[in-house]
């Protein structure tokens, strides 16, 4: 029952926060939603988990996940902040504020991993089901990876709409999500 509840705390915010994509199936902010909602159930169902067994192999390899997803998104909105000019004039009511970019980052993280903020995502997801993984978690883990893989790939359409050839050029010299390998 408490797996409930803060899953639905959890959804309320998600929900708060994505209302404006939600249908918007060409938006990457529609499978970001439902990656969202996958990270929060896997998060209500391993919460209770989070100290045990400290010095497992699992609890190792999930701090370390956790803590890195903790510097991509420092280090990818520090990026975004300082050179990516969020602003107000570019009008899509679908992004947040300080997706608004009006200059293509391609400096501190951003120079080899493209989407910093949703491998960080991507690796908070895998890092909490590794607190107590389960075959359901896992099937859900790899559910929420693949939403936030189509929430890149929508979100490069998009940037290639209003950077152009500057962003496919980009894209051309970096990964995805992991420096160097994808």
């Amino acid at each position: 029952m408490t797996n409930l509840i803060v899953f639905g705390i959890l959804s309320a915010g998600i929900l708060f926060l994505s209302w404006r994509t939600l249908f918007h199936i060409k938006s990457h902010g529609f499978y970001r939603f439902f990656g969202w909602e996958g990270l929060a159930w896997v998060f209500a169902v391993n919460y209770k988990h989070w100290f045990e067994n400290p010095f497992s192999i699992n609890q190792l390899i999930s701090w370390f996940l956790l803590f890195y997803s903790i510097w991509l998104v420092g280090a990818g909105m520090y990026e975004i902040l300082r050179k990516g000019k969020p602003s107000s004039s570019r009008n899509d009511s679908k992004l947040f504020s300080f997706e608004k970019t009006t200059e293509l980052v391609e400096t501190g993280v951003f120079r080899h991993t493209r989407h910093p903020l949703y491998a960080s995502l991507i690796f908070v997801t895998w890092g909490i089901l590794l607190k107590n993984p389960t075959l359901v978690l896992c099937v859900i883990s790899v559910v929420s990876t693949v939403l936030f893989y189509l929430t890149s790939r929508y979100d490069e359409k998009e940037c290639i709409a209003y950077f152009g050839e500057k962003y496919s050029n980009y894209m051309k010299h970096t990964k995805m999500f992991i420096p160097f390998i994808f």
